[in-house]
C-alpha cells in the first residue's frame, strides 16, 4: 500500500488523457503540448506528494493508535513510576548501606545481591500467578506490597523501629525488609510485558515493546534524578528516598484499581490452575539447551549490575568522597534513551545472537575506561559505553523471547526472560563486594578489581561464541523445517 505513488500515477493519468485529446497539428505543436503536460506533471507532483505523504502519516499515527487498548497506557504509565521508584531507590542503596549503616562492602554486596536476585528471579513464578490470577489484581497487590516495603525502608531510623533493629541486628532486619519491595518488580515486569503483547494489535506490537522499553529507561532516568533531589538540593536524607518511592508506587496502585482492567483476546488460552502453570515452568526448564543459553549471558548482567553495586562505593572511597553518586547513575538510562534508535539502526542487520555478543563484549570493556584513569569524568564514560552495550543487546533479546510465548503464557515467558538478570545480580553483588574489599581495602590497588569484572564478561564472550558455534546448525534447520510447514 502505497498512496502517494497512487496519487501520482493518477495525476499523470489524467493529464495524459490530455494530452492525447489536444488535436494533433504539426510535429512542432505536437512536442510542445508534450513537454507542457510534463511541466505540469513536474510542477504538480510535488506538492501532491506531500500532501498525500501526509494523509499517510496521519492513517499510520491513527492505525498506531487503535492497535493499543486503554490496558497498554495504563500499564506501562504505572511501569513507569515503579521503575522510578526500583531505580531511585536503588541509586541511594549501596551508600546508605555502607555510609550510613556501617555495614562493610563485603556485606553490602551481599544483601544487594540476594535483593536483586529476588527482584529478578521471582517473575518466573509472578508470570504464572498473573496468568492465574489476572494482571489487575496482581499489579494491585504488587503496587500496595512495594509501598510498605519501601515505607519501612525510609523508616529504619523511626523510634517504633528500635526495638526491631535491637531485636534482630540491622544485617538480618534490613535483609527481611528489602524481601517485601523485592515481591513487587517480580509481578509488575510480566504483567507489564503481558499487557503489552495481549493489549496489542499485531501490526503495532513492536512498536508497543519499544514504548515499554523506553517508559522503563525514563523511569531508570528520572529515579536516580529524584533521589539526588531529595537528598542533597531538598536536604531530606537518603531514607526519605525510600519514602518518595513509597508514595510513587502507592499513587500506582491507585491509578490500577480505578482505570486498569485486564485485557483478554477472543480465544485466548488461559492456564486453567497454577500446578499446570508450574508444570509448565519446569518443563521449559528442561529444555537443556534454552536453560544452557540463559545461564552464559548471565554473565551480561555480572557486568552490568556493578552499576549498583560497587560502582557507588568505588566512586565515592576510591576516586571522589563528595561525588554525587546517585545522580550520576541517570547517565545509563539517559544515554539508553538518546542513542536507541540509531544503535538499533546500525545493528539492524547483525544477527540477534550476534547482537547480544557484541553488547556483551562492549559492556565488559566498558569499566576498563574507569580502570585505566580514575575520576569522575571517566566514570561517567564507562556508563555510556556500558549503556551502548545494553542497547545492542536488549531490546532484540526481549522480542525474542516473546515471540516464545504461547497463547495465555505471556508474564510466563517473559518471566524466563529475566532469569539471567537475577542469576547476574546473586553474582554481581558478592563478587563486586569482595572485589572491592579485596583490591580497594587489602591491596590498595582498588582498579584492579574492574579487571575481574571485565574478565567474567570476556568468559560470557567466549562461551557465547561456542554455544553458536554448537547449537547454530541445529537452530537453522528448525528454522527451515518451520518455514517448510509454514
Amino acid at each position: 500500500m502505497c498512496p502517494p505513488a497512487c496519487g501520482v500515477a493518477r495525476s499523470a493519468e489524467k493529464l495524459d488523457r490530455h494530452c492525447r485529446r489536444a488535436p494533433v497539428e504539426t510535429e512542432a505543436h505536437s512536442h510542445q503540448r508534450q513537454c507542457l503536460c510534463r511541466s505540469a506533471l513536474k510542477t504538480q507532483s510535488p506538492g501532491r506528494r506531500r500532501k498525500e505523504q501526509q494523509v499517510s502519516f496521519r492513517l499510520r499515527l491513527r492505525e498506531v493508535l487503535a492497535g493499543f487498548e486503554r490496558a497498554f497506557w495504563v500499564a506501562n504509565l504505572t511501569e513507569l513510576f515503579e521503575r522510578l521508584a526500583y531505580y531511585g531507590a536503588s541509586a541511594v542503596l549501596a551508600i546508605y548501606l555502607n555510609e550510613e549503616l556501617h555495614f562493610t562492602k563485603e556485606l553490602t554486596g551481599w544483601v544487594i545481591g540476594i535483593f536483586g536476585f529476588v527482584v529478578w528471579f521471582l517473575p518466573v513464578l509472578g508470570g504464572t500467578l498473573a496468568d492465574r490470577f489476572g494482571f489487575r489484581r496482581a499489579l494491585m497487590f504488587a503496587y500496595l506490597v512495594m509501598t510498605v516495603g519501601y515505607f519501612l525502608l525510609g523508616s529504619l531510623s523511626a523510634p517504633w523501629m528500635q526495638a526491631a533493629r535491637q531485636a534482630l541486628g540491622d544485617k538480618w532486619l534490613v535483609l527481611g525488609i528489602l524481601m517485601i519491595p523485592a515481591l513487587g518488580p517480580a509481578v509488575v515486569k510480566p504483567c507489564v510485558a503481558g499487557t503489552t503483547a495481549r493489549a496489542s494489535t499485531e501490526a503495532v506490537r513492536s512498536i508497543g515493546y519499544s514504548i515499554y522499553y523506553t517508559l522503563v529507561n525514563v523511569g531508570g532516568t528520572l529515579g536516580p534524578v529524584v533521589a539526588w533531589l531529595v537528598r542533597k538540593p531538598l536536604g531530606l536524607g537518603m531514607e526519605n528516598v525510600f519514602r518518595v518511592s513509597a508514595l510513587s508506587v502507592f499513587l500506582m496502585f491507585i491509578v490500577t484499581f480505578l482505570f486498569f482492567r485486564d485485557p483478554v483476546k477472543p480465544g485466548e488460552a488461559g492456564v486453567r490452575s497454577v500446578a499446570a502453570a508450574i508444570h509448565n515452568m519446569f518443563v521449559v526448564l528442561a529444555n537443556f539447551r534454552f536453560v544452557l543459553f540463559l545461564l552464559i549471558f548471565s554473565s551480561f548482567y555480572v557486568v552490568f549490575w556493578q552499576e549498583f553495586v560497587s560502582a557507588p562505593l568505588y566512586l565515592r572511597g576510591f576516586v571522589n568522597p563528595n561525588a554525587n553518586a546517585d545522580l550520576l547513575l541517570s547517565v545509563d538510562a539517559l544515554t539508553v534513551i538518546c542513542f536507541q534508535i540509531l544503535v538499533s539502526y546500525l545493528t539492524r542487520k547483525i544477527r540477534p545472537f550476534s547482537a547480544m555478543t557484541l553488547g556483551l563484549l562492549i559492556s565488559s570493556l566498558s569499566w576498563q575506561i574507569v580502570a585505566f584513569h580514575p575520576s569522575t569524568l571517566t566514570f561517567i564514560m564507562s556508563l555510556v559505553v556500558l549503556a551502548l552495550g545494553e542497547i545492542t543487546q536488549s531490546a532484540r533479546y526481549y522480542e525474542y523471547v516473546s515471540r516464545l510465548a504461547p497463547s495465555g503464557q505471556q508474564g510466563l515467558y517473559m518471566g524466563y526472560a529475566f532469569l539471567p538478570i537475577a542469576i547476574g545480580y546473586f553474582i554481581a553483588g558478592p563478587l563486586g563486594g569482595y572485589s572491592l574489599h579485596y583490591f580497594g581495602g587489602i591491596l590498595h590497588q582498588p582498579s584492579r578489581m574492574w579487571w575481574v569484572v571485565t574478565g567474567v564478561g570476556l568468559a560470557g564472550v567466549v562461551l557465547m561464541l561456542a554455544y553458536d558455534k554448537v547449537f547454530r546448525p541445529g537452530e537453522a534447520a528448525a528454522t527451515e523445517k518451520a518455514r517448510a510447514a509454514g
